[in-house]
């Protein structure tokens, strides 16, 4: 596409005639440079994942273990002791620092600190100067300052190495607000659900290659076992940072070697956005926006259930049934594995069901996201009647984690329908929001179960997760949409002033019958 360009970062665009349809035109089958888009943001989701997960692995080698005192934990004697002694051999590691139980929910919670309260500053300054640059050295950040977490922790104890999770947790924040304004620049709305699963499941995929890894380098690593997990997984970030960096762009318009066709074709099938001048958020209308608060909802009823599933489940199975799923790799990571190829089936039956016509973006917005919240409710509820059965308890677990991979072609990519110009400011809050509510399903488990892990206090915890679910899940259905919102119309836009002179008449006739197109680009809007 022919372009011209002034010192004012606008341009004058060119477009085919026959390009001028809603959905554009789809350029050949082949892997194009948004596919190449993609695959970098689901590689850079999975080393986030891969980052934020890293340390609960490694502080169990690294916490001498028989040195610290430990609180009689309470069990509860309905379901017989069955093979549970098995699990206390994992605590007789003995590893470089004496760090008590509550030092050690310090120092893994200090990385969300820094990473929560990043959300909403990246999703404004994304919006404003452009996302890509803010991920690419986030995450650079969060990868080099992983080589300092060993010599952190030896050299300066637990208060240098919380501070140094932190900046972690920093670097990371920019994360899912800028890969959501990144996507709302790159990828037609007929290809989000699934662009959206597979870019998202990276967090699934990160856990799943974390875990046993990680378990394997403090085990057989170097430099005494654990630093190597942070050395080897630092080497990976920093690498795939700087490929990100030198690779990716920030929009169809700046990239220098896509191709023609595929340019057109994303610039038309997102109407336009990607050619219209971005005025500023209009926070009155976001406010008083329904589906913007069914998002909302959702989220934090998404996070809530989460934490209750993939947190609290293995300690009711450790103190009830007296058994623990983390003895068996296999049956940790089962749960993400199925998440994760469950959201990319589910995000291609949804593009299939928009691309055929016969339901639109709203209902299938809405049926994905009944499958990722309805369902995990649902096993929460049979969970806390099955008893002392661990087998039927580690099958809900994992059916009840795989069926929530169905929000990411629900709410989650929700954002990019309503409003693809401020996708990453609406992600920011929502993300935000929903970390913090996700921190109160262990603090309400807690209270409930304190003293008393009976199965009948237990069903109260995922009765109250369930219900979230299910609450949240109804008013999403109840009010979401997936319609554009018209207060992200670039119709109702004020009229923008061209940045340079159209050509003269004879020049557009020597352009083989290309039309002229007064609109303005913003280089660096969404």
């Amino acid at each position: 596409m022919p372009e011209n360009r002034d010192r004012s970062n606008h341009v004058l665009v060119w477009e085919q005639a026959e390009m001028a349809t809603d959905e554009g035109v789809l350029p050949a089958k082949r892997f194009g440079t948004r596919h190449y888009i993609v695959f970098m943001l689901f590689l850079g989701m999975a080393n986030a994942y891969v980052m934020r997960t890293n340390m609960s692995v490694a502080i169990v080698a690294m916490v001498n273990q028989t040195a610290i005192e430990k609180d009689a934990e309470v069990f509860d004697d309905e379901c017989p002791d069955t093979d549970y002694g098995e699990d206390t051999h994992d605590s007789g590691q003995d590893g470089e620092f004496i760090w008590s139980t509550s030092m050690q929910g310090y120092i893994l919670s200090s990385f969300f600190y820094g990473y929560v309260i990043t959300q909403i500053p990246f999703g404004l300054l994304a919006k404003r100067y452009g996302a890509m640059r803010f991920l690419g050295w986030g995450m650079l950040i969060n990868s080099v300052f992983a080589f300092v977490v060993p010599v952190a922790a030896r050299q300066g104890g637990a208060g240098w190495l919380i501070a140094v999770r932190f900046i972690q947790g920093l670097g990371e924040g920019p994360i899912v607000p800028c890969t959501h304004a990144m996507l709302a620049k790159w990828i037609p709305p007929n290809e989000r659900s699934r662009v959206g699963s597979i870019v998202y499941s990276g967090a699934q995929f990160g856990t799943v290659i974390s875990m046993p890894l990680s378990g394997l380098l403090a085990d057989h690593g170097f430099d005494g076992g654990w630093p190597s997990i942070f050395y080897v997984f630092g080497i990976i970030g920093t690498v795939w940072s700087i490929a990100f960096l030198l690779t990716c762009h920030e929009d169809p318009v700046t990239h220098p070697r896509i191709r023609e066709d595929e340019k057109k074709y994303i610039q038309q099938s997102l109407w336009g956005n990607a050619s219209v001048h971005i005025p500023p958020i209009p926070w009155t209308s976001i406010a008083k926006s329904l589906p913007f608060y069914a998002i909302l909802l959702a989220h934090l009823g998404q996070n809530y259930g989460y934490e209750t599933l993939m947190t609290e489940l293995p300690t009711y199975m450790k103190q009830v049934l007296r058994f623990s799923i983390k003895t068996n790799g296999v049956l940790s990571a089962l749960p993400y594995l199925a998440m994760w190829l469950f959201s990319i089936v589910v995000g291609w039956v949804a593009d299939w069901m928009l691309t055929s016509g016969r339901v639109n973006h709203t209902w299938t917005r809405k049926i994905s996201n009944s499958i990722g919240q309805y369902g995990p409710a649902i096993a929460l509820i049979i969970a806390s009647y099955t008893g002392c059965s661990r087998a039927l308890t580690v099958a809900i677990l994992t059916v009840g984690v795989g069926l929530n991979g169905g929000i990411y072609a629900g709410f989650k990519i929700n954002h990019l329908d309503i409003t693809p110009r401020y996708a990453g400011v609406l992600m920011a809050f929502t993300n935000c929001s929903a970390n913090l509510a996700g921190l109160l399903a262990p603090i309400a488990a807690g209270n409930i179960i304190e003293g008393k892990p009976t199965i009948a206090q237990w069903r109260i915890v995922f009765v109250i997760a369930a219900c979230v679910y299910l609450f949240t899940a109804t008013f999403y259905n109840v009010f979401a949409s997936g319609a554009r919102q018209f207060w992200d119309d670039p119709e109702n836009d004020e009229p923008q002033k061209p940045s340079i002179e159209a050509p003269s008449h004879s020049e557009a006739n020597g352009n083989n019958g290309t039309t002229l197109t007064h609109r303005t680009v913003n280089e660096q809007t969404s």
